[in-house]
């Protein structure tokens, strides 16, 4: 079943999401077994919880939807700023070259490459330094350990096969 408040065709695009019925028409009060009443409580219950997982996974998937077109936009915008660099960097060596008249132009498109390498390279050793820094997940791998060890099927002591039957 699925409410008509979490139809297919929705603005979200998100897919129907089960639901329990309060009550039926057929259901009449003090007409019912034990037993009934228990299975329909395991029905509603297991019901319950695949509604609840469905409305989790289907909120996720719309905000992770949300995030990636961000994402594009960002690594968008990265891109044309990345672009955008090249030409400051000439703007940076010809102003250079018209600042001090002394110096040629490719003396000042070296001056602009210098300093250029020497930031790549500091930031190069920033983010080295930052990496070396990395460790494993020392508990994570010890628990995985453990619960591995303690699933693995305990066998019992074999008995000595050498020994004779009578």
């Amino acid at each position: 079943m699925s409410s008509p408040k979490h139809e297919r065709t929705g603005p979200d695009g998100v897919g129907a999401v089960p639901y329990l019925p309060l009550s039926s028409a057929s259901d009449v009060p003090g007409d019912q077994s034990i037993g009934r009443l228990v299975g329909d409580a395991t029905q509603h219950i297991s019901t319950l919880v695949r509604a609840e997982m469905e409305l989790a996974k289907s909120e996720l998937v719309g905000e992770v939807k949300k995030g990636l077109k961000g994402a594009v936009f960002f690594l968008i915008a990265l891109t044309v700023f990345l672009y955008s660099t090249f030409f400051f960097f000439f703007f940076l060596a010809e102003g250079f070259a018209d600042w001090f008249r002394s110096l040629h132009r490719w003396g000042a498109f070296g001056i602009v490459f210098v300093v250029m390498l020497l930031v790549a390279g500091a930031a190069g050793y920033l983010g080295y330094r930052k990496v070396k820094k990395f460790k494993a997940p020392e508990r994570t791998i010890a628990s995985v350990k453990e619960t591995a060890a303690a699933l693995k099927p305990q066998r019992a002591p074999e008995a000595d096969l050498t020994t004779t039957r009578d």
